[in-house]
């Protein structure tokens, strides 16, 4: 790619990624939230990928780094909803909020977001959501690139090949 593109494209995707956060922290009163915040961030990390490449771009993530990554957005999923199994009877039941009183005080304390609107676990759940959307959609674009570097350099070899055997 050309120098004024590489030049361009870390910043715009700086912007990018930070408004993907801000999609995600508002995403409890605004419209938008974990999926659409999440694919933001992975917006901002492909759009490095193909001007860079995957072995010179600037964000070197590495496939344990992901898999913990998708990992935490799992297991924190999942933790919410057998807390709200736990304390309510129901799974994903909004602690922080409690609609029914069926909630101990300490645990709705634990879970209560601080905000005026009082959204409860909807933020976390946003945040565990956008961490596993922004590693599906760059891990889809990482294999797709490796898978064609592969491709590339088996052809490469195939045309090496073609020149010693004439």
């Amino acid at each position: 790619m050309s120098t004024i593109l590489k030049i361009f494209v870390f910043p715009a995707a700086m912007v990018i990624m930070c408004l993907g956060v801000l999609t995600i922290l508002g995403g409890h009163i605004t419209p938008g939230g974990g999926f659409q915040g999440g694919a933001m961030i992975a917006a901002g990390f492909i759009f490095c990928l193909i001007v860079y490449g995957l072995k010179e771009s600037p964000f070197h993530l590495s496939h344990d780094f992901l898999a913990a990554i998708e990992s935490i957005g799992a297991l924190g999923y999942v933790f919410l909803g057998i807390a709200g199994l736990a304390f309510s009877g129901f799974y994903l039941y909004n602690l922080g909020v409690d609609i029914y009183s069926i909630v101990p005080v300490f645990i709705k304390n634990i879970f209560d977001y601080p905000d005026p609107t009082h959204a409860g676990i909807i933020p976390y759940l946003n945040f565990v959501v956008g961490l596993k959307v922004m590693v599906g959609l760059t891990a889809v674009v990482i294999a797709f690139m490796g898978f064609n570097e592969i491709t590339n350099d088996s052809k490469e070899e195939a045309q090496e090949t073609e020149w010693e055997i004439e």
